[in-house]
Order: C-alpha cells, then sequence, then structure tokens
C-alpha cells in the first residue's frame, strides 16, 4: 500500500509539472529571436510593455470577425501596443458563411491604413460545416480569394493565412494560396501544412505578467 501509495504521489506531482510547464513554456530566444503574442478582448487588459519585457517584439491584435463582429478593445490595443514600441498587425476571423464583400468591409473599418503595419492575418479556424445553408468547397475557397485580394488592396501587402487544423483538412489551403502561412500547436512544431510555415503559435495559453487571461505567443520561423 505505501509503494501504490507513493506512485500515486509521484504520477500526481508528474502531472502537475506537466501543467504548470504547458502553461508557462515558451521557444528560446536563441531559437527563436522574434517572438509577440495575439491578443482579442477576450484577453482583457494587456500590457504590452510587460510583453516587450518578456521578450516580445510584436502584437497581432485580433480586429474583426466575419461581416459584422468587431473587437472592442482593437483600437484600445492597436495604441498601447504602439506606445510600448511594439510591431502591430491585424487579425479578421475569417467565416466560410459570409460573404467576402460583407467581411471585407467590416476589416477596413476597423483597420487603419498606415505606415508601418506588419502584413495582416486572416484566422482560418471555422468550416462551412456549421453553415445554415450549404456552402461548397469551390465557393468557400472563391470567398477566400477575394476576400484576400480586398485585404491586400486595402493594405498593399501580402496577407498572412492562419490556417487551424481542421481548416486545413477540409480544404488543404496550404497546398492552394501561396501566402505565408501561420499554424499553431502547443509546444509541439505542427505538420499539418504541407509549406513551411512563417508564424507558429507555440503556446495557445501561456501564463504571463502581462496579463491575468493566457496569452497566444507566437514565434517567427528564424
Amino acid at each position: 500500500m505505501r509503494m501504490l501509495g507513493l506512485l500515486v504521489l509521484l504520477v500526481a506531482a508528474g502531472g502537475a509539472w506537466l501543467w504548470w510547464e504547458a502553461q508557462h513554456w515558451r521557444p528560446s530566444e536563441d531559437a527563436y529571436p522574434d517572438q509577440g503574442v495575439l491578443v482579442s478582448q477576450a484577453d482583457g487588459n494587456v500590457n504590452f510593455r510587460t510583453v516587450g519585457a518578456l521578450g516580445g517584439r510584436f502584437a497581432y491584435l485580433n480586429a474583426s470577425s466575419g461581416s459584422d463582429a468587431q473587437d472592442d478593445r482593437f483600437a484600445r490595443n492597436f495604441a498601447r501596443a504602439r506606445e510600448a514600441g511594439l510591431q502591430v498587425g491585424a487579425l479578421h476571423r475569417f467565416d466560410p458563411c459570409a460573404k467576402a464583400d460583407g467581411q471585407s468591409a467590416n476589416f477596413v473599418t476597423m483597420v487603419p491604413r498606415v505606415d508601418g503595419l506588419l502584413p495582416a492575418a486572416i484566422a482560418l479556424e471555422a468550416t462551412a460545416d456549421a453553415c445554415e445553408d450549404r456552402v461548397s468547397e469551390a465557393a468557400v475557397e472563391s470567398e477566400l480569394m477575394t476576400f484576400i485580394n480586398q485585404v491586400e488592396k486595402h493594405t498593399a501587402k501580402p496577407v498572412i493565412l492562419k490556417v487551424g487544423p481542421d481548416f486545413e483538412a477540409a480544404y488543404a489551403i496550404s497546398s492552394k494560396l501561396e501566402r505565408q502561412l501561420w499554424v499553431n500547436r502547443t509546444r509541439f512544431e505542427p505538420t499539418y501544412a504541407v509549406r513551411p510555415w512563417l508564424l507558429w503559435s507555440a503556446n495557445e495559453g501561456l501564463v504571463t505578467e502581462a496579463s491575468e487571461e493566457p496569452l497566444e505567443w507566437v514565434v517567427v520561423r528564424p
């Protein structure tokens, strides 16, 4: 019984260490010198100066989603991140159920046309399976390409595609669109994209002093 109790204690201690490690781990700056965060209103009040002190050099900020949802903290986060000396980029969450025109109008309403911004990022996560009306794979890809063209016209820079594993499995976008890729998987480098990635969300829930909520910590391929 003593041995069993000791074994249970060791397993519990090991699990606690793994849980703590998962919350606090990020790649070394020696391996990945350029690191940063993805921030949305769900993260609450983020101290971007602390992000910089932790080694962050840039911040992507959630700006809009679909054709009508907007991040209430975007303007505030935008100003504070730039004041903290971070490079700033905007992200739109693409809705496969919505037309491109409404989504691009939503994005350009939120994101100013100013010099020095990082390329816009498009989060591709949800598939058309949940759409009220059936949307074919070809229709999703067509609307996405239209949206990309409209955003690139507004920003004058090629976009970055933040492709989630479910969207990639459904549409194989990484093999069809020649844009830089942003992938996500905590701790272990993802392998679901067919081309090399530029950005990697290496910890999707990093606990830091910069925010009361865990932050999505992102690194750039050297």
